[in-house]
């Protein structure tokens, strides 16, 4: 089977990484940039990797402050 794209693949690592409680609801991610370099990835791939996540409801992005961890099975 074909390999899913490396942006799909990193939002579900990041989820997985939420899922297992390693990310906390509330917590303050690294930003994009150095999450980037961290996962080995080219910049407009991690910003598709989180706009996947946003898309989901997994993260939330206060312009000015940062992009945190979301539980979409909360309420806010």
């Amino acid at each position: 089977p074909p390999l899913e794209r490396m942006d799909v693949q990193v939002a579900e690592h990041i989820a997985a990484r939420s899922e297992a409680g390693e990310l906390k609801r509330g917590q303050r991610l690294t930003p994009e940039r150095d999450m980037a370099a961290e996962y080995w990835v080219a910049y407009n791939t991690m910003r598709k990797s989180m706009e996947i996540l946003r898309e989901r409801g997994l993260i939330v992005t206060m312009h000015g402050r940062g992009t945190f961890v979301n539980d979409p099975a909360l309420p806010n």
